[in-house]
């Protein structure tokens, strides 16, 4: 028997993203910046600037309303990364894993979650064991196509341009959830935990 994307999502309690390509359009900047070294003499950093979409953001405060975790694993290792994570206050961040079920497994011990409990929304064939393995596999629009053939769901947007929005929407509308969520992050009597309060700077 065939199990729907909505019957996938309505089990959903973490949902993990990918990066690059998926929060971001998946272009790299990296950018050498001149530094002075400890002795005196100059040297260079390499930093590499990222764009993450704000409806994303709000995104996982309306994921967080809908009683649910989310978080990143991705294979780059990135300041920018940790910073966004932190901003978001994400419950997960997993960089460097050039084999993330390492990562989901993690998640899945500490948490004592069962994979069918957890969506993972992806872009490219590194993703693909991991969206193999989970309860609800998201792919982007703009994903490869070996990607979105092994989907449960392909998001409306474009990596960067909305789609992790479009997944935690879709698992909230099969939990008929989204509406309350909505309203709840917009009710000025009934403010958010700080916990859930995102979006005030990086370095909160």
């Amino acid at each position: 028997m065939t199990v729907s994307a909505e019957d996938r999502a309505r089990r959903i309690k973490i949902i993990l993203f990918d990066v690059d390509g998926v929060l971001t359009d998946g272009t790299i900047w990296v950018y050498p910046l001149p530094i002075v070294l400890p002795d005196g003499t100059t040297g260079t950093k390499v930093v590499e600037p990222k764009g993450f979409n704000a409806h994303d953001g709000a995104g996982m405060t309306l994921a967080r309303i809908g009683g649910m975790k989310v978080g990143v694993i991705t294979k780059r290792i990135s300041e920018t990364v940790a910073a966004r994570a932190r901003d978001l206050k994400m419950e997960f961040v997993y960089q460097g894993e050039a084999f993330k079920m390492k990562a989901v497994r993690d998640i899945v011990e500490k948490q004592g979650v069962a994979l069918d409990e957890i969506a993972y929304v992806g872009d490219d064939v590194v993703d693909l064991p991991v969206m193999r393995a989970v309860g609800f596999a998201v792919a982007v629009s703009n994903a490869r196509s070996e990607v979105k053939a092994e989907a449960h769901y392909v998001t409306p947007h474009a990596g960067g341009a909305g789609a992790g929005r479009d997944a935690i929407e879709f698992i909230l509308a099969a939990k008929g959830l989204l509406q309350t969520a909505i309203e709840k992050s917009i009710d000025e009597s009934n403010p958010l935990p700080a916990s859930m309060d995102i979006g005030k700077g990086l370095g909160n």
